[in-house]
């Protein structure tokens, strides 16, 4: 009896499976490393066959601590990053930097080489742009191929097949091009509710019109939750699964995480439209649903059933959160290496600090965090950081009250978003967590009392691969849809109030945080 689902989740830094029964329950997981290189400044490399390679380890140890057999696997799921895997037209990888490496053939998602494509693409004015904030991001797919054809025109003379990341592991498993409404429609201006979902028009005006040709992209995309196929033969041993086991169509991780936490409100249209998913990681993403179309500037969609049939989807979010504070800590001179043991150090040294110091801690201490870019609401790639507050202290409390203060930065900033989601109609008021944010207590802590909302968090270890693991049980034939996996799956939550003892405080610091965007934009404005 086939009844049981395997996930797989493609990170930033590592790929992790878990295998779950039909009632949600994680019966076994596991995690392992993928490399990344960094060339230059802005430049960020994976090896595809590093990551499908770590992807079939952890599916193995992940079956093997489960103990169960691969016969009783029904369906695998895969959700990733929005990478960009590049492959020549034998399906051999395809150095995206140009030299002897082919190895390196995957532009990472947090890769902002294509800073300049992306105003050329902005600067069109192009009514497909409407769907991505009316301002491209250079950590979509369309800047990123755009910087391949223009720096390594012998490389796209080569190429003949793009995948997002997610479509190339379901390529890889079952050897079928078929790709996702769900990638296609968030990141490569694909509009999923046209009769014409390819602009013609919008690929030449950025010199991409050979793009479908080049990169067997095709007219047609499968819906979130179909199978692509059995598992081919090789992928399976590799994978230690069988061909009896179906491949789902691949997720984008963000929204992998939105269906594992706003999953049980499916079935129920009134609740759905009040809730919000917060996915924090490296970065932060945002996510709402809605039944009608919905635009705002500095929001990527509105997109057409890019996960639930029938709905829009709208994203704002942080391009570095967690990735941030790993800065801070690296950068300082008393921070090390931003391991967990290091950030959880820190932590409760800041909750000593807290303690003895009052509303005194850190006061005057105040950071835009967008030493990133500014993906929502600014939708400004070229935004930098700012601090503003700093002494010759050097000390690991120095460190840990600008730990804090980014801390608070962070929050501020969705608070920002969330203001701008309800100026635009989505009338939120609750706010599902998911991902590594969950287990840091200061930005828990700040989520809620910075933004005044509900902050709710599911009873799960890892909520993307649950998400994944509901999508996947649809298309293994475990649940009738994914409104019924949804239901079916989800572990219950905790839910956390916000402090009505902090807003005061946290509505001062929102107005310092205002204040501090609009002298940034002076001080550029100065001739």
């Amino acid at each position: 009896m086939r009844d049981l689902i395997v996930a797989v989740d493609i990170g930033t830094g590592s790929a992790r499976a878990g295998v779950f029964d039909r009632n949600g329950a994680l019966l076994g997981r596991s995690e392992h490393p993928i490399a990344l290189r960094r060339p230059s400044v802005n430049h960020a490399e994976h090896d595809s066959e590093n990551i499908w390679q770590a992807a079939c380890v952890a599916v193995r140890a992940a079956r093997a601590l489960a103990g169960v057999a691969a016969d009783r696997i029904a369906a695998l799921g895969i959700d990733a990053t929005c990478s960009l895997v590049v492959r020549d037209t034998e399906g051999r990888p395809l150095a995206v930097s140009g030299g002897a490496e082919a190895r390196w053939d995957t532009i990472a998602w947090f890769d902002h080489r294509a800073l300049e494509e992306a105003d050329l693409c902005t600067a069109t004015d192009h009514p497909v742009l409407a769907h991505s904030g009316r301002v491209m991001s250079p950590e979509m797919e369309m800047p990123k191929l755009m910087w391949l054809k223009r720096h390594h025109p012998e490389q796209w003379a080569k190429t003949g097949h793009v995948f997002d990341l997610a479509d190339f592991m379901t390529w890889r498993a079952t050897g079928t091009n078929a790709r996702s409404r769900c990638t296609m429609t968030a990141k490569w201006n694909y509009l999923s509710h046209e009769k014409q979902p390819w602009n013609a028009g919008f690929l030449t005006a950025i010199g991409l019109e050979d793009l479908r040709e080049r990169g067997a992209l095709p007219q047609e995309t499968l819906a979130v939750g179909t199978a692509v196929g059995p598992l081919a033969p090789e992928a399976a041993t590799e994978l230690g699964l069988d061909t009896g086991c179906v491949v789902a169509t691949g997720l984008i991780d963000a929204y992998a995480g939105a269906l594992g936490v706003l999953g049980p409100f499916a079935g129920t249209p009134e609740m759905l439209e009040r809730q919000l998913a917060l996915i924090g990681g490296t970065s932060s993403c945002i996510v709402a649903f809605s039944r009608e179309k919905r635009f705002g500037f500095g929001m990527w969609g509105p997109y057409y059933e890019v996960v639930l049939p029938g709905w829009w989807l709208v994203e704002g979010g942080q391009s570095a959160t967690g990735a941030l504070l790993d800065h801070i800590v690296r950068a300082h001179s008393a921070g090390g290496e931003p391991s967990a043991a290091n950030h959880a150090r820190i932590a409760a040294r800041i909750r000593e600090m807290q303690a003895e110091e009052g509303e005194a801690f850190a006061a005057r201490l105040h950071v835009l965090p967008d030493f990133h870019g500014n993906r929502s609401p600014l939708a400004d790639p070229h935004a930098l950081g700012v601090i503003s507050g700093l002494s010759l202290d050097a000390s690991f409390d120095g460190l840990c009250r600008l730990y804090w203060r980014t801390s608070v930065a962070i929050a501020l900033g969705i608070r920002h978003i969330l203001e701008k989601l309800g100026a635009g109609g989505y009338p939120l008021d609750t706010l599902h967590v998911a991902g590594g944010h969950v287990r840091n207590p200061l930005l828990m802590e700040l989520y809620r009392d910075v933004t005044g909302c509900r902050v709710v968090v599911p009873e799960t270890s890892d909520a993307v691969l649950l998400g994944t693991a509901m999508m996947a049980a649809v298309a293994g034939g475990l649940h009738a849809d994914l409104a019924a996996a949804g239901r079916e799956m989800y572990p219950g939550s905790r839910v956390f109030l916000p402090d009505p003892a902090r807003k005061a405080g946290y509505d001062r610091d929102y107005r310092r945080f205002l204040a501090l965007y609009r002298h940034r934009a002076e001080l550029e404005a100065i001739d």
